[in-house]
């Protein structure tokens, strides 16, 4: 428990202590991120908060992790550094999506085949059971860490949404790990939600105000992938006390992954279904949709942490209960009926702004002629 508290306080003070520096830098370097059509800030930003995060986690990996479990550690450790690398590149200078997706994919491969970090089995998905074909497991594994990566980075579009969502994540995924004795894993998440938490001061400031960048967001996403890959494999076939044990570990995962993974799923269903390409950039988020109906950055922030919070409590509820396929179907069903929900109600407000903009140039006195 002290290692538990020592990681999550350490990485804290170090982000929060780095990154007024890091902050200065960037702007003197011209390091920033420029409002676009579709952005929710107005202002340029600094966007290199990745960098005070991923060394915090680094450092605290490397003095934190005992040294029986450095053999699970180094191979994460070397796929991270490579997310980074392109992250920070991206930040710095924007990169291709064909050499971000390929060194993403070098990252992945160096998880699947050295560092083990792969789904053995389909856990009874689709009533599917029994042990995969290793290149079937392999192919499964990267899909699925490349999916989680690419999703948190995808809700990182305003202030405070991606550091609290990681928070809770990485909470929920740490206490699980160092409960059951991986403690390599368990240093990993606390680290990072300490780096995050440290973060999101920095993020909501208006006088500090940074963001975290793919830098930070493809660093934190992978390594809720490898979260989630553990998390189901360890839960569903360790050697671990049955009181930590649960019954559907994915409806528990998807639970704690709701944010991301259904809004990025959500988001390039609807692009597909318009004749647009998925990855077109659009307004069509959930966060957006918060921002539309004239929530700010930090209240959208708050509705979708208590969400979150509520469907990782859900699942807990549901998990000794039910059928894996019922949980997730209840959890998809509440998720769009949420959704559906919301769209209306941005919709209306967007409606009602538009009417009250068209009625007050309707009313506008009509321009004098001039006389000479």
């Amino acid at each position: 428990m002290f290692v538990f508290i020592l990681s999550f306080l350490i990485a804290f003070a170090l982000v929060f202590a780095i990154m007024p520096n890091v902050i200065r830098i960037a702007i003197e370097k011209k390091l920033v991120a420029t409002p676009e059509a579709r952005s929710s800030h107005a202002i340029i930003t600094p966007c290199l908060g990745g960098i005070p995060i991923f060394l915090g986690i680094l450092f605290c990996a490397l003095l934190l992790t005992p040294l029986d479990q450095w053999g699970g550690l180094q191979y994460i450790l070397s796929a991270l550094v490579i997310v980074f690398m392109i992250g920070t590149k991206d930040d710095i200078s924007q990169l291709s999506a064909g050499k971000k997706t390929a060194g993403l994919f070098i990252a992945i491969a160096i998880l699947v085949t050295r560092g083990e970090i792969r789904l053995e089995s389909m856990y009874d998905l689709f009533y599917i059971s029994g042990d995969l074909p290793f290149w079937f497991s392999i192919a499964a594994s990267a899909f699925t860490l490349l999916v989680i990566s690419n999703a948190f980075n995808l809700i990182d579009g305003i202030d405070g949404l991606a550091g609290t969502v990681g928070v809770i994540a990485m909470v929920s995924f740490g206490t699980w790990f160092f409960v059951v004795g991986m403690v390599h894993l368990g240093i990993l998440a606390l680290a990072a939600a300490g780096g995050l938490l440290a973060f999101l001061y920095y993020n909501v400031s208006k006088v500090q105000k940074t963001f975290m960048g793919d830098t930070g967001a493809l660093v934190v996403g992978m390594l809720l992938g490898i979260m989630t890959i553990e998390f189901i494999d360890v839960c569903s076939r360790g050697a671990i006390p049955s009181v930590y044990r649960f019954n559907q570990p994915i409806a528990v995962a998807v639970g704690i992954l709701i944010i991301p993974l259904f809004d990025t799923i959500r988001v390039f269903i609807t692009r597909i279904l318009k004749g647009q390409s998925p990855m077109k950039p659009d307004r069509r988020h959930i966060h957006h949709l918060l921002i539309d109906s004239n929530l700010s950055h930090i209240q959208a922030t708050f509705v979708l942490a208590l969400v979150n919070l509520s469907f990782i409590s859900l699942a807990l509820l549901l998990d000794p209960l039910l059928d894996l396929h019922l949980i997730l179907l209840i959890e998809i069903g509440v998720a769009v009926t949420l959704t559906y929900l919301l769209n209306r109600h941005a919709v209306r407000i967007k409606r009602q702004k538009r009417e009250l903009t068209e009625g007050r140039e309707t009313t506008a006195p009509a321009p004098q002629p001039q006389t000479v």
